[in-house]
C-alpha cells in the first residue's frame, strides 16, 4: 500500500502535473454504467454515448470533443485500442471489451510532452493494465432493470513459476429504449505472467464479440411533436455487430543501472455499423420520396500488428544523476475491406465506396533526464515519425499512396520538491494521423464529378503547461495545471459521407484542479474540476467557436469503506454546456448526474452491492448535435437539435463471492 500510494502521488517521478495513476482500489469503488467510464477517473475526462451501447463511446477532454477517440490514445494489456483509418471515425476507441474488475491500474498522461507517446496522444493517453495475480478468485452476478444481466468469473491460479489470470464475462441488456437494445456480448481474458511489470514477462490473449440494436440521436422536433418518445427511435433497424481478438507479449528486465522493455502484439477486429442520422434528407433530394431512407452501413475487417522496444540507462555525468532512454515503435494495419454502403433495414442497395487500405508507421524516440540539483531536473526528448499509406479504392480516382514524416521535440523542467510540492514547466509537439482515404482522395464518392482536396497525413499539435503538485496536508494530494494546446488543423475524414471535412487551426487553453483527500482509512474524497476555452485561430464569417468544445466539467466523489460491514460511494458528474455551431448562437444544455453505490459484506467471501445510476432521475441528454435532417412527413430539410437522452434512474444489484 505504501508503494502504491507513492505511485499515485508521483512526487519525484512525474514530469508533468497532469499525469497520474488510478489504482484498482479506487476503481473498484466506482459504480460504472458502461466499461469505458473507467476513464472518467482520468481528471477532466467525460465519457458519454450518442447511439447504441455496443458502439464506441464519445469522449471529451480539455475542450476537445474527441469523438470516438481522436487525440486520446488508449492501451489495454499492451495492445492499442485506437483504430486509425476506421470505418466510423479516426482513432475509434471501443472499450466495451474492458473488464473493470480485472484492472490493476490506469496510468494516464495529458499533453504532448512525452517522447514515448505517439499517434492520438496530443490531448492525453491512458495505459490500462490487467492484474498479473488476483488475491482470490471471483464469481459475480449482476441483475438489473430492462433485462440487464451480467456474469463474471475470474481468477489467477499459480501455474509453474507464474500465474494464469482468466476472466470470462457474459452480458445482456435491453436498456430503457422502446426498441430493445438486445445488446449481447461474450468477453474473455487469458494472461500468463511471471515476475513483475518491470522485471518479468506476460502473454495476454483477449477475445470479445458483441451485437446490438441502436437508438441513435433523435431530432428534438420529433419528440416535441409527439411523433416519437424521448426513448424511442426513428429507425428501428439501426445497430451493429463487432468483434475483437488480440494477443500480446511483454518482456521487462531491470538491471543494476538499466531498464529494458519490449512488446509484440497482434489484433484482428471487425465492425458492421448501421446508422441513420438524417432520416430521409438524401432520399428526398435524390428521388423526391422517402422510399429507402438515409440508413447507411459502415463496415471494416482489420488485422494489425505492432511492436515496441525501449532501453533506459541510469548513469552519472560527473556530479549529476542522468537517465538516458531511447526506443522504437512500429505498427501495420491491413483493412480488407473498409466501406460505406447505402442500406435500408440493414439490406445494402448501393456501395458508396469500398477500399483496401494498408497503413504503416515507424517511430524512433530518445529522452534525456538530468537531475541538476536536489530541487531541479530537466527532461528533454525528441520523437520522429514516418507514415506510409496505400489505398486501393473502388473508385480508381481515389486510389493512391501517400507518406509523411515529422520530428517532435519535448521539454520538461521540474522544480522541487519543497515542502512536498513540485512545480512543472512543459512544452511539446504532438500529432494525430488522418484517415488514409483522405490522403489519396480526389473525387467525392457520392458524386465523382465533384473534386475533393486531399489532406495532410499527419497533423501537428503544440502544447504548453505549467503545473504544481502538492500534498498540502497529510493525506490531501492536489494538482493544478494551466495548459494550452494548438492544432495546425482539425481536418477530419467523415465516415458518414466518405469524404474529408475541412476545418481550421485551433487554440485551446484551460485550468484543471485535481484533488484526492484520504483523512482516514475508511473515507476518501476526490474532486476534479476543469475549465477550458476553445476557439478557431483564424477569422471566418461563420464564427470562431468550435462545436462540441465543452468549457466546464466536474467529477466529485465520496467513498466509504471499513464502516463495519457496510461500504459505499457517491459520485457526481457535471458536463457543461457546449456551442453547437461556430457563432455560438445554438448551445447545448449542461447535465448533472449522480450515481450511488451501497454495499454490505455478508462475510469475508460474500458481498452485495446496489448501484443506482442517475439517482435523482434527471431528464438530461448524454449528447446534443445541431445539423439538418428531414423526417418522412416533412417537405424540406430542417436544422434542429439532435439528442440522445441519458438513461433514467436505473437499479442494478450485484452479488460477489471470493474463493
Amino acid at each position: 500500500m505504501e508503494v502504491r500510494a507513492r505511485a499515485e502521488n508521483l512526487e519525484g517521478i512525474a514530469t508533468a502535473a497532469s499525469e497520474g495513476v488510478v489504482s484498482s482500489q479506487r476503481l473498484v469503488a466506482v459504480p460504472l454504467l458502461r466499461p469505458a467510464e473507467a476513464l472518467e477517473m482520468v481528471p477532466g475526462l467525460i465519457v458519454t454515448q450518442h447511439a447504441g451501447d455496443g458502439k464506441a463511446n464519445q469522449y471529451f477532454l480539455r475542450g476537445f470533443n474527441l469523438d470516438h477517440g481522436t487525440d486520446f490514445a488508449t492501451w489495454v494489456g499492451g495492445v492499442p485500442v485506437n483504430m486509425p483509418t476506421h470505418a466510423h471515425g479516426q482513432g475509434y476507441t471501443d472499450l466495451n471489451f474492458l473488464i473493470p474488475e480485472l484492472v490493476d491500474r490506469i496510468s494516464y498522461r495529458k499533453g504532448p510532452y512525452f517522447a514515448d507517446e505517439g499517434d492520438f496522444s496530443s490531448v492525453g493517453a491512458a495505459h490500462i493494465d490487467y492484474f498479473r495475480r488476483m488475491e482470490s478468485s471471483l464469481a459475480q452476478v449482476t441483475l438489473g432493470q430492462n433485462r440487464y444481466a451480467r456474469t463474471l468469473l475470474a481468477g489467477s491460479p499459480a501455474v509453474g513459476a507464474g500465474n494464469l489470470l482468466y476472466g470470462l464475462e457474459l452480458f445482456h441488456n435491453d436498456g430503457p429504449w422502446q426498441e430493445p437494445e438486445d445488446y449481447r456480448k461474450v468477453n474473455g481474458v487469458l494472461r500468463y505472467s511471471q515476475g513483475s511489470r518491470n522485471n518479468g514477462i506476460s502473454l495476454t490473449g483477449m477475445a470479445y464479440r458483441g451485437r446490438w440494436n441502436s437508438t441513435d440521436q433523435i431530432a428534438r422536433r420529433a419528440i416535441d411533436s409527439g411523433a416519437v418518445d424521448r426513448f424511442g427511435s426513428l429507425d428501428s433497424t439501426t445497430g451493429g455487430e463487432t468483434h475483437r481478438y488480440s494477443l500480446a507479449g511483454e518482456w521487462a528486465k531491470r538491471g543494476e543501472a538499466s531498464q529494458s522493455n519490449a512488446s509484440l502484439w497482434w489484433l484482428k477486429s471487425g465492425l458492421d455499423l448501421w446508422s441513420n442520422f438524417q432520416y430521409c434528407l438524401n432520399d428526398f433530394a435524390a428521388t423526391g420520396t422517402c422510399a429507402t431512407g438515409d440508413q447507411f452501413k459502415q463496415g471494416e475487417s482489420r488485422q494489425a500488428g505492432g511492436f515496441s522496444a525501449s532501453h533506459t540507462l541510469f548513469e552519472r555525468w560527473g556530479a549529476y544523476e542522468v537517465a538516458n532512454a531511447f526506443g522504437i515503435q512500429g505498427r501495420v494495419d491491413r483493412i480488407r475491406p473498409i466501406g460505406l454502403y447505402n442500406t435500408s433495414a440493414r439490406t445494402t442497395w448501393n456501395t458508396v465506396r469500398a477500399d483496401n487500405v494498408t497503413q504503416r508507421s515507424l517511430s524512433l524516440w530518445g529522452q534525456n533526464e538530468i537531475r541538476w540539483a536536489s530541487w531541479f531536473r530537466s527532461v528533454a526528448g525528441l520523437r520522429g515519425e514516418a507514415y506510409d499509406f496505400t489505398v486501393d479504392s473502388s473508385l480508381p480516382a481515389n486510389s493512391g499512396t501517400a507518406n509523411d514524416q515529422m520530428l517532435l521535440p519535448k521539454l520538461s523542467l521540474v522544480l522541487g520538491p519543497w515542502q512536498r510540492s513540485e512545480l512543472y514547466l512543459n512544452y511539446g509537439q504532438g500529432f494525430h494521423s488522418n484517415d488514409a482515404r483522405g490522403t489519396t482522395i480526389t473525387v467525392d464518392p457520392n458524386d465523382p464529378a465533384v473534386s475533393v482536396d486531399k489532406v495532410k497525413p499527419l497533423v501537428r499539435t503544440t502544447g504548453y503547461e505549467f503545473g504544481m503538485r502538492s500534498e498540502i496536508v497529510s493525506g490531501w494530494q492536489s494538482t493544478v495545471a494551466l495548459w494550452q494546446l494548438e492544432s495546425a488543423s482539425e481536418l477530419l475524414f467523415v465516415g458518414d459521407a466518405g469524404t474529408t471535412e475541412a476545418s481550421r487551426p485551433s487554440r485551446r487553453y484551460g485550468l484543471e484542479w485535481t484533488n484526492l483527500y484520504t483523512p482516514s482509512d475508511w473515507l476518501a474524497i476526490d474532486a476534479d474540476l476543469a475549465w477550458s476555452h476553445a476557439r478557431f485561430r483564424d477569422a471566418a464569417p461563420e464564427g470562431d467557436y468550435i462545436p462540441g468544445a465543452v468549457a466546464t466539467t466536474a467529477n466529485l466523489g465520496l467513498t466509504l469503506d471499513r464502516f463495519g460491514p457496510w461500504f459505499g460511494a457517491l459520485r457526481f458528474r457535471y458536463f457543461g454546456p457546449r456551442p453547437l455551431n461556430e457563432d455560438n448562437s445554438v448551445r447545448s444544455s449542461g447535465s448533472a448526474l449522480t450515481n450511488l453505490r451501497v454495499g454490505y459484506r455478508i462475510d469475508q467471501r460474500t458481498q452485495l452491492a446496489l448501484d443506482v445510476y442517475n439517482l435523482f432521475d434527471r431528464q438530461v441528454n448524454d449528447i446534443e448535435y445541431w445539423y439538418d435532417s428531414q423526417l418522412a412527413t416533412e417537405s424540406s430539410p430542417v436544422f434542429d437539435r439532435h439528442i440522445h437522452p441519458a438513461e433514467p434512474r436505473t437499479f442494478r444489484l450485484t452479488i460477489s463471492y471470493r474463493f
